[in-house]
């Protein structure tokens, strides 16, 4: 075999944490990547894949990172020994890289154009002229619809897919011979990722380019990539090619990341055993108007968050809602909760919310609570757990002593999976799990009848998020919990579910039991959906 593209060598990567001490994050890893080739890097948050990635830039701060060890070898010269301007010359000519997040990579104060056009007129010396035709050309060919006109674009003003396409462009405008994509979907809805990942496969195969991927979704690895490289607290633990690893894993820690994968944790709910439904809404609008003007705004339109839909949800029942971003989801949960205006009538255990005012609403407020997205920037970093997690008992069962409120949040603590001794941590103590079961301990501590679960699990890892969604089916078995699970993750919605629900542009499309709407699905949207959602190797 010909000598490889990039050679990685026991690589060793160090962090300044004082000025005499480094901690090491990476330790002796090697691998290696030929022309042409598909590598995925994969593992769980903190495992040093996206350290290891930038180090092959040495987009790290010179200042704070070192390098004990190892050589990271590009077309035979050792990149760690190269000065900064001879590493200007390779940065987006022979290697390129797709950062995870497009809003945080583009420039907001300069139109797209502007940025595209800045590697051809540096790295090729192109006019302006002739590196604007070229990358509206390569804007086509990535997807971009009417690009002379996006060229002027700034990037809030373009989707998270179109941004990432960009992104894309930008980075294959001078052909290199590497590309670097960390994590180039993790943002993205199931259709947008599986445009990405076909995109990233099409260009791959005209310009003969590597690729190394970084990510933990196995599923996307599976799909792409030819070899793969395991990684688990810095150290490289198994390496094999993918239809190898994914059959016969042989580290225990690459078996557990393919165990981690969700599981149906639902067993069929039994409609035949309950009379009545714990919330039942009808007729739910939710419009935002469209207005324009410089000093005087009119109105021009609506958008149409949620349109007439009708819904409803058992005592002890799951119900997932799923779609892509900008469906109504999370506006459609909010509105049943009285905590976004609406109109239309929401009943929920014989009471009708809807015609209630904020002062008798806030002591119904306990038997319906919310779990968000983010646990980091849900939970005060102010206050201890011990205050997080009472603050609603203090509200809503004042005539608790300050003993009784510990022994509730001691006795909650330990049955979402954490210690006493955590009481008097701070949130940013916690990694995103235990932060999470502490937004659960949260809510569930004040016995509620309906929690929303708003992408609880999104933002952890493939482990992790396993032992929340158990964490979740076993909470509701004890408490009798009914849930309104919103996702765009089919994988994650089919574990937790009793029964789905597809929303697009405002409104229901289809719903059924869930393993009749996955196993049948008759709208073309849904179908399309799963078709992203479990793509695997064609």
């Amino acid at each position: 075999m010909n000598n490889p593209l990039l050679n990685i060598s026991k690589l060793s990567v160090a962090f300044k944490t004082t000025a005499q001490h480094y901690t090491q994050v990476v330790h002796e890893i090697s691998f290696a990547l030929h022309a042409g080739e598909k590598l995925a890097l994969v593992g769980e948050s903190g495992s040093g894949k996206s350290v290891t990635a930038l180090s092959v830039l040495q987009l790290h701060d010179r200042q704070q990172v070192v390098f004990p060890s190892g050589k990271i070898e590009f077309a035979g010269q050792d990149l760690l020994q190269l000065k900064p301007a001879q590493l200007r010359r390779i940065r987006g000519k022979e290697i390129a890289i797709i950062f995870q997040e497009p809003m945080t990579s583009l420039n907001p104060v300069y139109p797209i154009g502007t940025q595209l056009i800045e590697p051809l007129m540096l790295h090729e010396g192109l006019s302006k002229a002739s590196a604007r035709y070229r990358m509206l050309e390569l804007l086509e060919r990535t997807g971009i619809q009417e690009p002379q006109q996006r060229f002027n674009s700034y990037p809030h003003m373009l989707s998270g897919g179109q941004r990432q396409r960009v992104m894309i462009a930008m980075a294959l405008a001078c052909r290199p011979k590497l590309l670097i994509a960390d994590e180039p979907t993790t943002a993205l809805d199931v259709t947008i990722q599986l445009q990405i990942i076909e995109l990233l496969e099409n260009m791959q195969k005209e310009f003969g380019m590597a690729i190394l991927l970084i990510t933990h979704d196995l599923n996307m690895v599976k799909r792409f990539a030819e070899r793969i490289c395991v990684m688990q607290q810095g150290y490289l633990v198994e390496s094999a090619p993918v239809e190898t690893l994914f059959k016969r894993p042989e580290h225990p820690y690459t078996q557990h990341l393919l165990n981690s994968q969700p599981q149906r944790l639902q067993t069929d709910y039994d409609y035949s055993t309950v009379s009545s439904p714990l919330l039942e809404a009808e007729q739910i609008r939710c419009y935002f108007p469209i207005k324009q003007g410089f000093l005087i705004k009119q109105t021009i339109g609506q958008i149409k968050a949620v349109d007439s839909v009708k819904l409803h949800i058992y005592p002890g029942e799951t119900v997932g809602i799923v779609g892509e971003s900008g469906s109504g989801k999370t506006t459609l949960g909010l509105c049943l909760l009285r905590l976004q205006s609406c109109t239309g009538t929401i009943q929920f255990a014989g009471k009708r919310l809807d015609k209630l005012k904020a002062r008798q609403l806030r002591p119904l407020r306990r038997h319906f609570q919310v779990v968000f997205q983010d646990p980091y920037s849900s939970l005060s970093p102010r206050l201890t757990v011990e205050q997080i997690i009472g603050e609603g008992l203090a509200i809503h069962y004042p005539e608790l002593n300050r003993d009784e409120r510990r022994e509730r949040i001691i006795k909650i603590l330990t049955e979402v999976g954490l210690q006493e001794e955590m009481l008097w941590r701070y949130p940013h103590e916690f990694s995103g799990g235990q932060r999470q079961r502490i937004a659960i301990a949260r809510v569930v501590i004040l016995e509620p009848q309906l929690i929303l679960l708003d992408e609880p699990t999104s933002a952890l890892d493939v482990s992790v998020q396993k032992q929340v969604l158990e964490l979740l089916s076993h909470l509701q078995r004890q408490h009798h919990i009914s849930y309104l699970f919103i996702s765009h993750d089919l994988k994650v919605i089919r574990s937790i579910s009793h029964r789905i629900i597809v929303m697009r542009h405002g409104q229901f499309i289809e719903q059924g039991k869930t393993e009749e709407l996955f196993n049948y699905p008759q709208h073309p949207y849904t179908q399309t959906l799963l078709q992203a959602s479990l793509f695997t190797d064609n």
